[in-house]
């Protein structure tokens, strides 16, 4: 009986890891993914000397161990040790911000085989600053359910009886404006056809399940708002899995329209050209649009 329970405990306290990350990882991307696509900041990062970087990466520290202080992506303990769960802290959500914007630099096709190793240290460092930051903001930015802390008190206080079609258009209009606001900065920029040019079928197949599970993650599994709420709502597409398909076609579309809208794509331009646009600013788009859900 002591054996199981120590066993329960165990697995308790990873679930408890996993859901940290999962939370962290979440608060990075939606504070990092747009200056992924600046090409500035690819530039800056390739020139970068190891000086500077090292300098980049000491000044991050300091900031990312100051907010959590005050913060950060865990739940905090009352532990005597607090100092070393900040440092200990601080450290994962470097490491997190690193890998992170590897990840998406590589299925950007910002970072392949043939990049300079010097090159990709620099992207990479550059990149993972506002990352690094998102993951130390996690709670701040969408709040933490299980602090009984919430921002989403419009969604708690949401009436009992509200039908599925408007719970479902609910829904759908706040992914349609989260997608808007994150994603109409980028859609005029010449990032998008730079990033075209160099992708492949392979990595937009990359790239769109990357998309959903990001999306997946933000709405039902990192822990922001009152997540056993909208599992329980009512609508059309109101299971996790068709929700996000749902609210990925619909943050699909608006990228396509914001391309449309900027002159990026034109109605005579290849289906092909559409596909690629639309799918790699889809990405910024479906975090904008799993966010909105969270903000109603």
């Amino acid at each position: 009986m002591r054996n199981q329970l120590q066993i329960k405990k165990k697995r308790n306290s990873y679930v408890r890891e996993l859901k940290d990350i999962i939370r962290g990882i979440c608060g990075g991307c939606l504070f990092g993914v747009p200056l992924i696509y600046t090409m500035e900041v690819w530039w800056i990062g390739s020139a970068a000397n190891p000086a500077t970087l090292l300098t980049i990466i000491s000044i991050t520290f300091i900031l990312l161990f100051w907010l959590n202080r005050t913060e950060g992506f865990r739940k905090r303990s009352r532990s005597i040790n607090r100092s070393y769960e900040t440092l200990a802290e601080t450290i994962e959500a470097m490491a997190i911000g690193l890998i992170c914007s590897a990840f998406l630099l590589l299925i950007l096709q910002e970072l392949t085989i043939e990049t300079a190793l010097s090159e990709s240290v620099g992207k990479i460092v550059y990149e993972s600053v506002p990352f690094s930051i998102g993951v130390c903001l996690a709670n701040q930015l969408l709040g933490d359910s299980r602090n009984g802390k919430s921002t989403n008190s419009g969604s708690v206080n949401r009436s009992q009886d509200e039908d599925a079609l408007n719970a479902t258009l609910s829904d759908l209009g706040a992914t349609l404006v989260g997608a808007i606001v994150i994603a109409f900065n980028i859609a005029p920029t010449d990032e998008i056809p730079m990033l075209a040019a160099a992708t492949s079928e392979f990595w937009l197949l990359v790239l769109m399940a990357t998309s959903l599970l990001i999306s997946y993650a933000l709405v039902f599994e990192s822990g922001f708002s009152d997540q056993q709420k909208r599992r329980e709502q009512k609508g059309i597409f109101q299971k996790p899995i068709s929700e996000t398909m749902a609210c990925y076609i619909v943050s699909l579309g608006a990228a396509a329209l914001m391309l449309l809208f900027f002159q990026k794509l034109s109605l005579s331009d290849p289906l092909m050209m559409w596909l690629e646009y639309t799918l790699l600013l889809g990405l910024p788009a479906t975090i904008g649009g799993a966010a909105g859900r969270l903000a109603i």
